[in-house]
């Protein structure tokens, strides 16, 4: 079994065939889905698909990107409020993102900390995004003893990488690390060890070779998989069983 840990099944490139994407993923041995939340006004269309598909479950957040257009007061209530939904077993995606920038970095960081605390008053795992914002998140983190979670789609150094170990989180790999001027991160992959590795899709994004520039979906968790097996030189059962068994650890609210 497999699970995709960061998807957008909200999004409008599934809109027309869901199920039949949900049945692809199932088909390749991908049985359960965390579907993320990227804008808290979607937040309840989210817990519906997660209402309606008994292995997806999703998280409640708000992208870095949109960080300027925040109450950060409001945006911690809205999240203790929404987290109280049985299906929310994480917070996020929430981050930093200097690459984009399209929100100011105090705001970003802000959010980020709104986040963070009601991640800790809940006791759920964030949904780390971090680019091109490495000291910046890592600081931030450190401010929170308590916080837990994961850093999602990881295409870091291994420094960083390092750092959010050493912090306790968990790295998770995409298709990324299937794309021919991925080296360095493959190298990364290598160097994570096993009981603290997630994969996932990002879909709609990100499709892992040999389907990138389509859409991504669920069921091409497997092709990353399959290339983490290659890099960590053990068998696809073995990586299927292991990140299994570090997604329900860390997001345990089942």
């Amino acid at each position: 079994m497999l699970v995709d840990s960061h998807c957008h099944l909200n999004f409008p490139e599934f809109k027309d065939d869901l199920d039949a994407v949900i049945k692809r993923a199932e088909e390749k041995g991908v049985k359960t889905f965390l579907t993320i939340n990227t804008k808290l006004s979607e937040a309840k269309d989210i817990q519906k698909i997660a209402d309606h598909y008994p292995n997806v479950f999703c998280t409640v957040g708000a992208h870095p990107h949109d960080a300027i257009d925040h109450n950060y007061e409001g945006v911690y209530e809205d999240l203790i409020k929404l987290a109280q939904h049985p299906k929310v077993v994480g917070i996020g995606e929430t981050g930093l993102d200097y690459y984009y920038e399209n929100s100011p970095r105090a705001e970003q960081i802000e959010s980020f900390r709104t986040h963070i605390r009601a991640s800790i008053e809940l006791d759920l795992p964030l949904v780390i995004h971090t680019r091109d914002a490495d000291e910046d998140t890592l600081t931030t983190i450190k401010e929170f003893p308590k916080a837990k979670g994961v850093f999602h789609c990881f295409s870091g150094s291994r420094d960083l990488a390092k750092a959010a170990l050493d912090l306790g989180f968990y790295i998770s790999f995409s298709g990324i690390i299937t794309f021919k001027k991925a080296d360095d991160l493959r190298e990364v992959a290598s160097f994570v060890p096993m009981d603290r590795v997630l994969v996932e899709t990002d879909s709609p994004f990100l499709a892992p070779i040999p389907h990138r520039g389509a859409r991504n979906e669920p069921a091409y968790t497997y092709i990353t998989a399959m290339k983490l097996s290659e890099i960590k030189g053990i068998s696809l059962e073995d990586i299927a069983r292991q990140t299994t068994l570090n997604f329900f650890k860390l997001f345990n609210r089942f």
